[in-house]
């Protein structure tokens, strides 16, 4: 197992908003804490998620973004390059130093006193777009792969920025997190693979039954996601 850590540069938590006129509330609008922060089971204390059927729960308690990658969003999109800073994308955490092409599913890590693993990959939707003013940004997060990652809270604890984050268990080293993601959004999946991505028991249950369905030849539409 590699030796993966980084420093917490962020911690952010937002709350239902009415952000665009006729469309649905949002709590994609995360704003920065300073001090330590109760994780549970369902994420970080005084967070919350307006429509909890797509977003939330045990298997997506903690988002985590790269901020690695802000500065290829401002290279791709120079128009909103004073936008694209840590939180942007509504996550509640981001670091310097790991992305998507560090962890596996299942990757078990420590952070603050809490113990947290990878349970799947974002899946980008509308209100990224809606948020940031830019129609094409979730089919972009989604081509590019830089979507960022969900947590599962195995550990509930306390988190502040300036914190630790650290691998301490890779139960499954053969499916790297980079390459599960891209097998989500491919139309083309193997049946061998999806098969395989149904049946892994650290990937979030909602991915699972993707995989599933794509194991069977379903085709996803994922029109109403991206666009809204």
């Amino acid at each position: 197992m590699t030796d993966q850590s980084a420093t917490i540069t962020g911690l952010f938590v937002g709350h239902v908003q009415q952000l665009w006129e006729g469309r649905p509330p949002s709590a994609i609008a995360k704003q920065r804490v300073s001090g330590p922060l109760r994780l549970g089971l369902h994420g970080f204390e005084s967070d919350r998620q307006a429509d909890l059927s797509v977003h939330g729960g045990p298997d997506k308690a903690v988002h985590h973004y790269a901020s690695d990658h802000y500065d290829a969003w401002a290279d791709d999109l120079p128009h909103l390059a004073n936008r694209f800073r840590p939180g942007a994308f509504g996550e509640n955490l981001a670091t310097l130093g790991l992305t998507e092409t560090d962890f596996c599913i299942g990757d078990v890590l420590t952070m603050g006193t809490a113990r947290i693993q990878v349970s799947q990959g974002r899946q980008p939707c509308w209100k990224l777009n809606a948020h940031l003013d830019e129609k094409t940004l979730a089919a972009r997060f989604q081509k590019t792969g830089r979507v960022g990652w969900y947590y599962r809270v195995l550990q509930a604890g306390v988190v502040a920025e300036g914190d630790l984050i650290e691998l301490v268990d890779r139960p499954q080293p053969e499916w790297p997190l980079e390459r599960v993601i891209l097998a989500r959004f491919d139309p083309y999946l193997k049946t061998a693979m999806a098969l395989s991505l149904s049946r892994l028991p650290e990937l979030a249950e909602g991915w699972r039954i993707a995989f599933g369905r794509k194991a069977k030849h379903k085709n996803e539409n994922t029109e109403r996601r991206l666009i809204g």
